[in-house]
């Protein structure tokens, strides 16, 4: 049997107000691609499906087109939600949409209750069982199992204990997928994925899905292996520059008799490359080194000892895709251990002001700036006294 696992589609998310719906249809077009070329028989969805819980028409619709085309391929698809996705919403009608060949596992109970999937290309291997454990909101998975102790370890082990019991069950032999979203520890996060550590401690071993032949994790966005049979496949798309250096896409899995024999890694199409840049502005305006990066998505951070006047306009010249801007001149700038009442004491309202220029661009207010911010403080108090 043959395992697509991909994960943190995060459909109907932006990057830095740069909309992506389309960058996520190319995806999929490559990712049903892929199932085809690939003969895939079960594609495995590790949640954060959406990026969430009221996910946008277009999303919406992204994700239904999505789902159809995969089973129009033959393939069977199981998904669970993840920590951006309603739980709720995700399980709705899920019992009707079952009898279509997609999977959807949403909730509390339907955990330890695996989808059982035929390995067509080897009928004496028998079927595979898929568990599906979606994002447990600690404190609600403690109340629903009556759970002691607090926290993700205890949430997943309940549900790991739970699966362990059905496979028990089982035929000898039976191969198992779990799919989980979750923070295992080692993992390396990003700057894209939410913070899950409301509830208790937000990491889990790996040792925690012990007893099963693959794990396919969902929440981390980089391609990593926590172990040879517990991996992250990523995000698809890059979602914040700390994934500049992400190969993005989908682990295939292959599984025999004994559980998975191969593992492949297939990329996923790249939108526009992400990059962080930094120096001075004349330099990157000017240096040929910087040519690479004229149609990249750049975080470009400026070391000029004083903020340059319109920087934003000026590298956009060269750069038309900057999208985020950062100062740090080299060098720092010098700490004042003054308090806040001790620095403004006898300071009046333009100075305060000017400061702020001062501050914020590493340079004085010029002569023409300092005579608008005086101007505009004599306005203000005319209109005060003529009230």
């Amino acid at each position: 049997m043959r395992l697509l696992h991909t994960s943190d589609w995060h459909l109907g998310r932006s990057f830095h107000r740069e909309n992506l719906i389309d960058a996520q249809a190319a995806f999929v077009d490559h990712l049903v691609a892929t199932v085809r070329s690939e003969r895939i028989d079960v594609v495995v969805v590790s949640g954060d499906l959406y990026d969430r819980a009221l996910p946008s028409v277009d999303a919406v619709r992204l994700f239904g087109e999505a789902l159809r085309r995969i089973r129009d391929t033959g393939a069977r698809a199981v998904l669970i939600s993840g920590n951006h996705d309603s739980m709720a919403r995700l399980d709705y009608a899920t019992e009707l949409i079952d009898a279509s060949g997609i999977h959807l596992r949403s909730s509390l109970e339907s955990i330890g209750e695996p989808v059982l999937v035929d390995d067509e290309h080897s009928g004496a291997h028998g079927p595979v069982a898929f568990y599906g454990i979606p994002y447990l909101e600690p404190e609600i998975a403690r109340h629903h199992w009556h759970l002691e102790e607090r926290g993700h370890p205890a949430a997943i082990g309940r549900a790991m204990e739970l699966i362990r019991a059905d496979l028990a069950t089982r035929p000898i032999g039976t191969r198992s997928v779990v799919l989980s979203h979750a923070f295992v520890s080692g993992g390396a996060p990003s700057d894209s994925e939410r913070d899950i550590s409301v509830g208790g401690a937000s990491h889990v071993p790996a040792s925690i899905y012990d007893g099963v032949d693959y794990v396919a994790l969902g929440h981390l966005h980089g391609r990593q292996r926590m172990t040879e049979t517990v991996r992250y496949c990523g995000s698809p798309l890059a979602y914040s520059f700390s994934e500049e250096h992400h190969l993005k896409g989908y682990w295939i899995v292959e599984l025999d008799a004994t559980g998975p024999v191969s593992y492949e890694f297939a990329e996923a199409p790249v939108p526009r490359p992400i990059a962080r840049i930094s120096g001075r502005i004349d330099d990157l305006l000017s240096a040929p080194r910087w040519e690479h990066y004229t149609e990249h998505w750049l975080q470009v951070t400026l070391t000029d000892p004083a903020r340059p006047a319109f920087p934003m306009d000026r590298l956009r010249e060269r750069f038309p895709h900057t999208l985020q801007l950062e100062f740090a001149p080299e060098g720092g700038r010098p700490e004042d251990d003054r308090t806040w009442a001790r620095r403004i004491a006898d300071r009046s309202e333009p100075d305060l002001v000017l400061d702020f220029v001062d501050w914020a661009r590493g340079a004085p207010a010029t002569d023409e700036e300092r005579a608008l911010v005086e101007r505009a403080f004599e306005e203000i108090r005319a209109r005060e006294a003529a009230n």
